[in-house]
């Protein structure tokens, strides 16, 4: 008997180190998947990131779109055929009547026909001189509207990030419940045994047999449950970083990164905060479009020059010609039916929703910012909360055994006090995830997830790069990377 409790207490011992490898947050092995690879990996494969980066890429177009304006448009022109001309005159006229009395009418009809081949070829250069500024409006415009594109390209960087990295620890956890479970069914499986053996010779009864198997299959239970939940962990951990998990060293929190006091954090999440930049330059963008409709009340200023060189060939005669023109062209709009002051008036009016727009922002930043601080302040607690439950539950457990050994304690307490240690160590192993999680998430409120501030081994994506390639391009039709 003795012997049987002993191998119970190894078992058990067996159970807190298996847990502290998987859940502990300890130093990881060189060929251990981290928390940090698992972040480079999303943020260089993730489909949705990659899609935003396109998306990116196809804002900055608007730029030389815009500047468009500012050059000139040229076009050659060509003309070729062959024109067939059949035509009849009529004339009338007076001669005299063959009795000489008088004169009577005659009418004559002569035809001609004649077949021309003209040909042609010219140019023509047209440029805007002036257009109320909408050009410079526009280019501007569209300059606000790459940054915007930018900043939601960080938003969405962060997102990534902040789910991978709970996906990450969501695996952890999983995987660290899973073998709380299967240590739990191999204690109950020996305690099970250990409870027949005693029935057998008469120190406990039938009911205490019962309430043993009672558990036992309440444990299986909750294994199988701790599989499905694993199963899913590890298919949105494959979705989101992009490969399955093998291996995973545990994670650490972030908090080097992030500001010491709340208020410093709330400060740099007003400035850093990438929904709150984005909101900055949308300002930007409604007030430049009031500037836009309002260039309509401009007079418009343009100058076009035409060269044309042609020729007809008609009845063996080949005679041709050259011309040149050069014209400027003001017009001035006086009334267009209203339509461009209603524009002005709705621009208006969404330049004050964008700004009513950013202070929303602000405070749903602050609001953030303030609750993922909280969070991660209590995750502190419950972390050393749940070491201290774990470390009680172990010496309960263990004195509730001795004691049911000399028969102070029921069958019932033992496992009672086995139920509430693998509860507590559960609790251990969420605290230690949703630690790690807050964390991140006080680094995403801020602003500061990124590859950048958490020094990630990885190339940093640079959007500018793709700008400066396009923005002053004249001509061409293939991207910057060859498509």
């Amino acid at each position: 008997m003795r012997r049987t409790d002993g191998s119970a207490k190894r078992t058990v011992r067996r159970a807190a180190l298996t847990i502290a490898a998987a859940a502990a947050f300890y130093p990881a092995l060189a060929s251990a998947e981290t928390i940090e690879s698992a972040l480079v990996k999303a943020y260089q494969n993730n489909p949705q990131l990659n899609a935003q980066r396109a998306s990116v890429r196809a804002t900055d177009e608007a730029v030389p779109q815009a500047l468009s304006g500012y050059k000139p448009r040229v076009a050659v022109t060509s003309t070729a055929g062959e024109q067939f001309t059949d035509a009849t005159a009529k004339t009338v006229g007076a001669i005299p009547s063959p009795t000489g009395t008088g004169t009577k009418q005659a009418v004559t009809y002569t035809g001609a026909s004649s077949t021309v081949t003209p040909w042609s070829y010219g140019a023509t250069a047209q440029q805007t001189l002036f257009n109320g500024f909408q050009t410079a409006n526009r280019t501007r415009a569209a300059e606000s509207q790459v940054s915007t594109a930018r900043e939601g390209l960080r938003v969405l960087e962060q997102t990534v990030l902040l789910t991978a990295a709970t996906t990450y620890m969501d695996v952890l956890r999983d995987t660290a419940n899973l073998e709380v479970q299967r240590n739990n069914v191999r204690v109950l499986q020996e305690t099970l045994k250990q409870t027949r053996d005693r029935f057998e010779v008469g120190e406990v009864t039938r009911t205490d047999v019962a309430q043993a198997e009672a558990q036992l299959a309440a444990g299986q239970s909750s294994m199988l449950a701790a599989e499905s939940t694993l199963t899913t962990s590890k298919a949105n951990y494959r979705q989101v970083i992009g490969v399955e998990p093998v291996n995973l060293a545990p994670g650490a929190p972030v908090d080097r990164f992030s500001p010491h006091t709340l208020p410093a954090a709330v400060d740099q999440g007003l400035i850093e905060n990438p929904n709150v930049t984005a909101a900055m330059y949308g300002i930007d963008v409604a007030f430049l479009q009031v500037k836009i409709n309002e260039g309509a009340l401009y007079p418009t200023l343009t100058a076009q020059a035409t060269v044309t060189q042609g020729s007809f060939i008609q009845n063996n005669a080949t005679p041709q010609f050259w011309t040149a023109s050069a014209i400027g062209t003001l017009t001035v709009p006086i009334y267009q039916g209203g339509q461009e002051y209603a524009l002005i008036r709705q621009s208006k009016e969404s330049l004050a929703q964008q700004r009513l727009s950013l202070e929303l922002v602000r405070t749903q930043t602050r609001q953030q910012v303030v609750q993922a601080w909280g969070q991660n302040e209590a995750a502190k607690a419950q972390v050393k909360a749940a070491n201290s439950q774990v470390y009680s539950s172990e010496v309960a457990l263990n004195g509730v055994r001795e004691e049911a050994r000399v028969g102070q304690r029921t069958t019932l307490d033992v496992l009672n006090a086995q139920q509430a240690l693998v509860n507590a160590r559960i609790a251990l192993v969420t605290a230690q995830h949703d630690r790690v999680v807050a964390s991140y998430n006080v680094l995403s409120a801020t602003g500061r997830l990124s590859p950048q501030v958490m020094h990630l081994p990885t190339t940093l994506y640079d959007p500018s790069v793709h700008y400066q390639q396009v923005r002053d391009a004249w001509i061409g039709v293939r991207t910057p990377d060859g498509h």
